[in-house]
């Protein structure tokens, strides 16, 4: 259940629905699998899986869900190879040509002769609203992934204005002046040991650096060589530690020991107690970090 990867929204508006009043709304699109002949299909379900029945999870104004995926697994290969034999046979037993137009229609017949013997695969995608603070935080390392939750809890509720936090400084020259020295890091925040820079000139590469001790003059060479930090991996009060994108989106999220030896530290009976335990922890460090980051990247951007 801990999260891996974030990436931030901003609500436009308080939050004012109830856990149960958003578990409501979300039941109406809950997942109910492929169907014989679709190739993909979307819906909620329980964040604690097979162990809950609520499609909320709540903890202190903390409301995480899950949506889940299903795609028909048709590789390109096995088409191709089809469509390629379908258009030998018919070129071999009419004498003629098979043009563009009548390839597409086979395409499709031998699509629709797959699709109720192919095998299904499962992606679920978590997420949590934060109704104090009013962000939305996704867990996924891919921006379209999150656009496509933020759109689906907007489909669901009807009107759910979200859009990427962004902040007044550009991350990238905030990043930059960090490894540079040009701009002091805030209290508890601290450089990790990778980076990447990239030049704005394609043509003059790209250094990616681990295990490397980043304030070391060999990276400051490649920044007066004109480079630029495009992510660049941060410590967090030796709490978690991730790697900063220029895009503002977090991955590789790591919660260090000691959060981990307080959640072994507490008893839990079941799965449903210790997952609650898990986001009750992880949100608390999160609630602190995601706003002391912001600010040190120059302060939130908000819309007026």
């Amino acid at each position: 259940m801990w999260f891996r990867n974030l990436q931030l929204y901003r609500l436009g508006q308080p939050f004012d629905l109830s856990a149960e009043a958003l578990d409501k709304r979300l039941q109406k699109q809950t997942f109910q699998g492929c169907r014989r002949m679709d190739l993909a299909a979307s819906g909620w379900v329980p964040p604690l899986g097979r162990h809950g029945e609520q499609l909320v999870h709540a903890a202190n104004g903390y409301f995480m869900i899950c949506s889940r995926k299903a795609e028909k697994i048709i590789p390109a290969s096995v088409v191709k190879q089809l469509l390629d034999d379908r258009v030998a046979e018919v070129e071999a037993a009419e004498s003629r040509d098979v043009y563009r137009r009548e390839k597409l229609r086979l395409k499709d017949e031998i699509m629709v002769d797959l699709l109720p013997r192919a095998l299904t695969r499962n992606t679920d995608l978590f997420a949590y609203i934060d109704t104090r603070a009013g962000y939305v935080v996704v867990d996924t390392s891919t921006p379209s992934r999150a656009e496509d939750l933020i759109s689906q809890v907007r489909s669901s509720l009807g009107s759910f204005k979200a859009t990427p936090v962004q902040v007044k400084r550009s991350c990238m020259n905030t990043m930059t002046q960090w490894l540079n020295g040009d701009r002091r890091l805030p209290p508890g925040l601290e450089l990790g040991e990778e980076c990447e820079l990239k030049h704005p000139d394609p043509n003059h590469g790209i250094v990616s650096c681990k295990h490397q001790d980043l304030a070391s003059s060999e990276v400051r060479n490649h920044i007066k060589g004109g480079k630029y930090a495009a992510r660049l991996a941060i410590r967090w009060k030796q709490r978690l530690s991730c790697v900063l994108h220029d895009d503002l989106s977090l991955k590789r999220l790591r919660f260090e020991d000691v959060i981990r030896e307080a959640e072994g530290d507490t008893e839990v009976d079941d799965p449903a107690s210790r997952f609650d335990l898990d986001f009750s922890l992880m949100i608390l460090e999160l609630a602190e970090f995601l706003p002391q980051l912001l600010k040190a990247l120059g302060g939130e951007e908000l819309e007026e």
